[in-house]
This record gives structure tokens, C-alpha cells and sequence, in this order.
């Protein structure tokens, strides 16, 4: 490509996407509910709670999408889908736990409901349960994937326990949150390859689309976190700075501000809250040197970095969508 925007007028709206895969959506959620039933009460009790939860299921259309795209229709894609979601939904409730946080998408925390331990064991559960449901495919590259993934999940949640508190370069902060986020993107994409026995080519690219739709997700959700209003959210504004977490634009504004600058920001971070330096003195550092719109850049950067990995995809509808998808994640208000 020549760095021109790929058409995507054909589908522009989240509705015709979603209307796109509305019955296979539909029926992931009817098996994410059965498959997270159990015989303990409080495991069902909890991943019910968490499911009821909603979410953009962004991850599955994706997984259902990237099977469609190249021509698989089977009931594989939506157990798959149930498992991806399954997965996410145990990362956030171990996150919730870490975080020690009281609210999840504007309702209690599930831990704030059921406490840490028994939340700590149904996300457990869940991980277990998605690997059981996985092993049905009789598939050892889904396992792999889903193995790989887990496991740059947990060192991406221990990397940021390291970092809270100090800032990061930017390098350090893609690492972070590919293992944290986007890696998740990029297996979805994956899965959906491997159900249609697509050229390990193909696979690459598409997994490189999820991984680039993965980055400028989390990138826009932590620079939500830093602008956006709590009614919006779902959750306290400023949450990653009140957690000692730098983000993209504060690490923007770390490497660029005055010396009184960064020092105001490692307070926040050091203090872990607002006591000294309030967070509108951060909003206004971070606008002043550029970097909340660094952060949008970079994240422009990816979507279209994504659309770009589509270029040996087959033309069709789900093509259509899956060029569609980049703009709405960074195009998002919460």
C-alpha cells in the first residue's frame, strides 16, 4: 500500500457487524453460559455474574470472522469462541483481584461480591474449562496457541506488578501490553485460521492483524482511562495512574515534559493517587507536550498497520468487517 486508507464504506457501522454474526454470537453466548456452569454453586454463581457483565465480544467476532473469512462455517468456530471468552473473562477476574478493584463495567467487582479466594478459584476454574472445551478439537496446534497465550498473559501481568510505581520506556510498555492484551487479539485471529486449515502465510498475517487491532485497543482504553468522564467508564477516571501504572501518554510526557513536569507525574505514579499533584495538572502536562495525542497516533498507526495485514485475505463481507473493526476500536468512547 502507498499509505492511503483502505475503503471500508461497504460495512461502517458496529450494528451491520454485529448483524453479520448475530445467530453465531448468539449461540457462543448460549455455550459460554453452559460450558461455565458447574456443580459448585458459587463457580457457576460467579461466572454468570461476570458473563451477565456484557463486554463487546470483540475477541470471538474476531476468532468467528477470521474462520469466515476463509471459508470455515462449523460449529468449531463458536465452541472456540466460548473458550476465547472464557479465557478473557478469567483474566479479568484474576485482574479485578490484582488490581484490588472495586468496580468491573460499572457494577461491583465480582471479588467485591464473593471476595478474593473463591474469585480467585472460579477464574481457575474458567482457564481449566476453556482448555477442557479446546481439547474436544482433538487439535494440537489450538492447544498450542492457547497455552502460549496463557502463559504471555501471566508474565504480562507480572511485568506490570514489577513496573507499578516506575515509569517505562515505550518499548518496555508494548511488551507490556501485547502480552496483556493483544496477544489475545492475535490467538483469536489465529484459531480462526487453524479451523480453516489456512497457509501458515495466511496465518501469520491475520495473527499480526490481531495483534495490531490488540495494540490499538489497549492503547485507546488507557488513554480513555486518562480522559474520559467515570459515567462513561464504568469505573474511577485515572485508574492506571491511581495504580502506579504509566501508560503510553505518560510515558510520552515523562520523556518530553520539563524537569518540574516529570517530576509532578512520578509523584502521582510514586504516590499511587492524587494527594500531591491533582489529576487535572496531569490532564493539562499531558495535552501541553502532545502526548494523549502521540497516543492516538500511535494507535492510528496499528488500525491501519491492521487493515494492511488483510491484503492476502480473500475479498468478502467478513473482509469487509474484519477492515471495519480497526476504526472502531480507536474511533471508541469507552
Amino acid at each position: 500500500m502507498d499509505g492511503e486508507r483502505l475503503s471500508t464504506t461497504a460495512i461502517t457501522t458496529a450494528k451491520e457487524v454485529f448483524d453479520l454474526l448475530r445467530d453465531e454470537l448468539a449461540a457462543m453466548e448460549r455455550e459460554f453460559e453452559r460450558l461455565s456452569a458447574s456443580e459448585v454453586d458459587s463457580i457457576t454463581e460467579i461466572a454468570g455474574y461476570l458473563r451477565e457483565g456484557g463486554g463487546k465480544r470483540i475477541r470471538p467476532a474476531l476468532l468467528l470472522l477470521a474462520a469466515k473469512s476463509l471459508g470455515h462455517h462449523g460449529a468449531s468456530s463458536i465452541r472456540l469462541g466460548a473458550v476465547i471468552e472464557m479465557v478473557h473473562t478469567a483474566t479479568l477476574v484474576h485482574d479485578d483481584i490484582i488490581d484490588v478493584a472495586d468496580i468491573r463495567r460499572g457494577r461491583p467487582s465480582a471479588n467485591t461480591q464473593w471476595g478474593n479466594s473463591k474469585c480467585v478459584l472460579a477464574g481457575d476454574w474458567l482457564y481449566m474449562q476453556a482448555f477442557r472445551v479446546a481439547l474436544e478439537e482433538r487439535n494440537f496446534r489450538i492447544l498450542d496457541l492457547l497455552i502460549g497465550l496463557t502463559q504471555q498473559m501471566v508474565e504480562g501481568e507480572l511485568l506490570q506488578m514489577e513496573s507499578l510505581g516506575s515509569s517505562l520506556t515505550e518499548h518496555d510498555y508494548y511488551e507490556l501490553i501485547y502480552r496483556k492484551t493483544a496477544c489475545l487479539f492475535r490467538v483469536s485471529m489465529q484459531l480462526g485460521c487453524v479451523l480453516a486449515g489456512a497457509s501458515p502465510a495466511m496465518e501469520k498475517a491475520l495473527g499480526d492483524y490481531g495483534r495490531n487491532v490488540g495494540l490499538a485497543f489497549q492503547i485507546v482504553d488507557d488513554v480513555l482511562d486518562l480522559t474520559a468522564s467515570e459515567a462513561v467508564l464504568g469505573k474511577p477516571t485515572a485508574s492506571d495512574l491511581r495504580e502506579g501504572k504509566a501508560t503510553l501518554a505518560v510515558v510520552h510526557a515523562l520523556e518530553h515534559g520539563t524537569a518540574e513536569e516529570r517530576a509532578d507525574i512520578l509523584a502521582v505514579i510514586d504516590d499511587q493517587g492524587f494527594e500531591r499533584v491533582r489529576h487535572e495538572r496531569i490532564l493539562a502536562i499531558l495535552h501541553r507536550n502532545g502526548s494523549i495525542d502521540h497516543a492516538i497516533q500511535v494507535a492510528d498507526a496499528h488500525a491501519e498497520a491492521a487493515r494492511e495485514n488483510l491484503a492476502m485475505l480473500p475479498d468478502s463481507e467478513f473482509k469487509r468487517a474484519l477492515l471495519w473493526v480497526p476504526d472502531f476500536v480507536v474511533s471508541r468512547d469507552k
